[in-house]
C-alpha cells in the first residue's frame, strides 16, 4: 500500500509538472542580467546580507537566492504579486514590479553564483529522513541531489537555510489566513502528509546538503 501511494504521488507530481511547465514557459519574459543588477536595490537589504533574519511570521533567515533557478525566482515573485504567496512585505515589493522587472531580477540572481556545481550524490540522510523524503517524492521534483529541479519553476533546495525551509514548508498547510500561506496544489498535497516535527526533520537535512545557493553581499549604494 505504501509503495502504491508513493507511486501514485509521483505520477500526479509528474503530470502536474508537465502542465505547469507549459504555462510558465509560455509566460516567461526574457531577462537581462545587467538590467537586473540595476534593479536589485530593493532586494539587497535582505537578500544581500549574510545571516539576515526576517521576523514574520516567525524569526528565520531570509532565503539564499543567488544561484537559484531563474524560473523559480520569476514564479515566486509572480505568486507574491498575485497573492498566491501571502507575505505582506514580499507582496508589496512584487506588486511594484513589471513582468520585465521580474525577468531581469531572476536573470541576475540565477547568474549570481555561476560556476558553483552541487555534487551529483547528496549527503546520505538518516534512515528516518530518507523515509520522509521518499514519502514526499521530493527528488521527483527537486532532483536526486536537490539542486537539479525537473522544471525551471521549481527551486533548488540543497543547502538552503533550515529555518527558512521549515517556515516555507509549513506555509503550504495554512488556509484562510490573509497574511500567511502559499497556494500551491502540488506542495500543499505533499506537506499535508507530514507533522511539523517531520517537516523540520526534512528541512534540517536539506540544509546540510551541499548545494549551489549563496548570499552574495551587495554594495548598499550604486
Amino acid at each position: 500500500m505504501k509503495q502504491t501511494l508513493t507511486s501514485t504521488l509521483k505520477t500526479v507530481v509528474a503530470s502536474a509538472t508537465v502542465l505547469l511547465a507549459s504555462v510558465s514557459h509560455a509566460q516567461t519574459a526574457a531577462g537581462d542580467v545587467k538590467a537586473g543588477e540595476a534593479k536589485a536595490a530593493m532586494c539587497i537589504g535582505c537578500h544581500g546580507i549574510p545571516g539576515y533574519q526576517n521576523s514574520f511570521p516567525e524569526i528565520h533567515r531570509v532565503p539564499m537566492i543567488s544561484g537559484q533557478t531563474a524560473g523559480y525566482i520569476s514564479a515566486a515573485l509572480q505568486a507574491y504579486r498575485k497573492g498566491d504567496r501571502k507575505h505582506p512585505t514580499m507582496r508589496g515589493i512584487a506588486g511594484s514590479l513589471t513582468d520585465q522587472d521580474i525577468a531581469d531580477l531572476a536573470a541576475f540572481y540565477s547568474a549570481h553564483n555561476a560556476g558553483v556545481t552541487a555534487p551529483e550524490q547528496p549527503k546520505a540522510p538518516p534512515a528516518a529522513v530518507a523515509a520522509l523524503l521518499e514519502k514526499g517524492a521530493c527528488t521527483s521534483c527537486h532532483g536526486a541531489n536537490f539542486s537539479k529541479p525537473i522544471d525551471p519553476s521549481y527551486p533548488k533546495i540543497a543547502g538552503q537555510h533550515a529555518d527558512y525551509l521549515f517556515v516555507a514548508l509549513k506555509s503550504y498547510n495554512v488556509q484562510g489566513n490573509p497574511y500567511i500561506g502559499r497556494a500551491n496544489p502540488i506542495m500543499g498535497g505533499i506537506t499535508q502528509q507530514f507533522s511539523n516535527a517531520e517537516l523540520k526533520q526534512i528541512a534540517n537535512y536539506l540544509a546540510t546538503v551541499q548545494g549551489e545557493l549563496a548570499t552574495k553581499p551587495q554594495p548598499r549604494f550604486r
